[in-house]
């Protein structure tokens, strides 16, 4: 479903939106910027005052060619010399005080970056499962690393040059207005008329760039799901589907990308038209004044020395205009994402709890998703603390859904999801889901050595809590058999390893967490038998003290659970122990085990 802008983003420009999430990250560097203001600012008084030399030697000069120049000085060996290291010290300071302002804003440009990208992070990381599971990945990394990363540039390679050459032409305006203010109305028109020609390119400069922004991301989408998934990718043949899916993708945005330079390169050249003519005008009616007596060839010097360097702004401001547009296209992007408000967050006044007994309790739960469809419908179910539940049923019928409810990743509709009878909307997010361990069917594990994936269950655990973890988790024994042992590192998402030692690694991450709440979904799906049997080992030992959620299809897990809970439609159909359910041999319960094995009671026996 594609997500319309309301009217209040369309009434604030692109450029407002990106300056609105710049502006809180801005509180820190105060000191800096304006430091860099101040160099800024000394470096327009020393070209404001670079050419007044010229003029000093041009009309003393002049004069004593015999020329009529009013004021001027009498021309000597002293005053070239000082006049030419005068232009030698402005020269150089003006230089110093630019390098200072660079500096200073590409200083206060990378900090600003780094905390909005690290905000930008954080944020994306609290929104639910429900947006990350609309959302492409491939797009949120280019929002986060590319759209964050263009503003950082145009902050140091547009923002502070359009800052200095606007002060520059103001500056520059008034000393020619005292100068001459026939010859300054040239100026002003000239910045008017840009100004209006600005104005349209800008709009159209930054449609473009949201486009070509915009396709940037559906580049990096195709890449991403191509090269996650190239085992199956190459197994099925699909290397020219895609590669005519990133073609056509990579073809838009190349004609997005030239249409954005296109029309900033002709704002540039109009830009250019307009200088020369305003040079022209100026050239024109300065030696006409000089030769009516209106003006020295000095002030004319400096006149047109003023106007080049005024038209330059002008010129340098097309140009930056075209990157900022482009910058604010990638600004509204990054504020797109952060305008997303997380649904699931701490409550006003929610409070931590510090060790959990495990006790869950759902209270007449109704619960769905965001596309309107119910999966639980006013469901109660008390679970003891250390009790082993196994979820089963038809898939879709609302176990899952249990277990994110009581993890707090999705709220329900209506009802409430105890535990140790506090209500988890009461609880702060942190404190709930650390009582929380969770096994899934792929368990995820992150690019660097065993060691550290096993630490993500407690980062502050030690190595031999990490190696008691692992051997409780029947991992010690295929660990040290790598060269590298705890040191060995694993590919992205653990893709070296097979999937009974990527489930049996993240049974040590959880049995490190300590939680009082295990949730098991699915987690021996998709193994051998010899795996299997390894990873259910490990299960015994890491549910043995703690209450268990297990989401299952398989009949000797099902089988192994302290009571059975048979979901269907969001509703729960039976409820019991593996024994009390198999009496009823004709019932559902049996069937479906009977449909696994042909002697339920002798995995009952083996499993008890």
């Amino acid at each position: 479903m594609k997500k319309k802008k309301s009217p209040e983003k369309l009434r604030i420009g692109p450029l407002r939106r990106t300056l609105g999430i710049l502006r809180p990250h801005l509180g820190g560097q105060r000191l800096l910027m304006s430091g860099g203001v101040t160099a800024l600012l000394f470096e327009v008084a020393f070209r404001v005052a670079e050419p007044w030399p010229v003029k000093f030697v041009i009309d003393s000069v002049t004069a004593s060619l015999g020329a009529r120049v009013d004021g001027a000085w009498s021309a000597s060996i002293g005053l070239l010399v000082a006049c030419g290291a005068a232009v030698l010290v402005i020269v150089t300071l003006r230089a110093l005080s630019n390098y200072l302002a660079t500096v200073a804003f590409a200083l206060a440009g990378s900090r600003v970056a780094t905390k909005l990208r690290q905000h930008v992070f954080a944020h994306v990381q609290s929104l639910p499962r429900v947006y990350h599971s609309r959302a492409r990945s491939g797009d949120l990394v280019q929002r986060l690393v590319g759209d964050v990363g263009k503003l950082q540039d145009v902050a140091v390679t547009a923002g502070l040059p359009l800052l200095a050459n606007t002060v520059t032409l103001v500056a520059m305006a008034v000393v020619m207005l005292w100068l001459d203010p026939l010859l300054t109305i040239v100026v002003v028109l000239a910045t008017i008329a840009y100004a209006i020609s600005a104005t349209g390119s800008s709009a159209q400069i930054t449609d473009a760039s949201r486009k070509t922004r915009k396709g940037e991301g559906q580049l990096a989408n195709i890449a991403a799901e191509s090269l996650g998934a190239i085992g199956v990718v190459q197994a099925y043949g699909l290397q020219s589907e895609l590669e005519s899916r990133f073609g056509r993708s990579n073809k838009k945005t190349l004609k997005d990308g030239v249409l954005a330079r296109r029309l900033a390169a002709g704002l540039e050249r109009r830009t250019d038209v307009l200088v020369g003519t305003a040079t022209a005008m100026v050239l024109f009616a300065g030696g006409w004044r000089v030769m009516q007596g209106g003006m020295t060839p000095g002030d004319l010097v400096i006149f047109l020395t003023y106007l080049k360097t005024t038209m330059k702004p002008l010129r340098d401001m097309a140009k930056y205009t075209g990157r900022i547009a482009r910058a604010a296209a990638s600004g509204e992007r990054v504020a797109d994402v952060l305008d997303v408000v997380p649904a699931i967050r701490d409550a006003d006044g929610a409070r931590s709890i510090d060790r959990a007994d495990g006790a869950i309790e759902l209270r007449s739960v109704t619960a769905g998703y965001d596309d309107g469809a119910r999966v639980l419908h006013e469901l109660s179910l008390k679970i003891p603390a250390g009790q082993r539940v196994a979820f089963v049923g038809p898939s879709g019928a609302g176990k899952s859904t249990i277990s994110l409810l009581v993890s707090r990743l999705i709220d329900p509709e209506s009802g409430q999801v105890m535990l140790d009878g506090n209500d988890v909307r009461e609880l702060t997010l942190a404190s709930l889901r650390a009582q929380i361990g969770f096994v899934p069917q792929e368990s995820v594990l992150f690019t660097g050595t065993i060691r550290e994936n096993i630490r993500f269950g407690r980062l502050d655990a030690t190595d031999v809590e990490i190696e008691d973890a692992a051997r409780r988790a029947q991992a010690h024994g295929f660990i040290m058999g790598f060269d590298d042992g705890y040191e060995t590192e694993i590919g992205e998402r653990g893709g070296t390893l097979s999937g009974g030692q990527r489930q049996r690694i993240a049974i040590a991450r959880t049995m490190l967490r300590g939680a009082a709440v295990v949730v098991l979904d699915e987690a021996t799906a998709g193994l051998d038998p010899e795996s299997a049997a390894e990873v259910l080992a490990a299960f015994d030992e890491l549910t043995a003290s703690t209450t268990t959620i297990s989401i299952t299809h398989d009949a000797a897990t099902a089988l192994a659970a302290d009571r059975v809970v048979w979901i269907e439609s969001g509703r729960i159909r039976l409820d019991g122990t593996p024994e009390e359910l198999l009496q009823d041999e004709a019932g559902l319960f049996a069937t479906w085990v009977h449909q696994q094995w042909d002697d339920p009671q002798v995995l009952l026996e083996r499993a008890r």
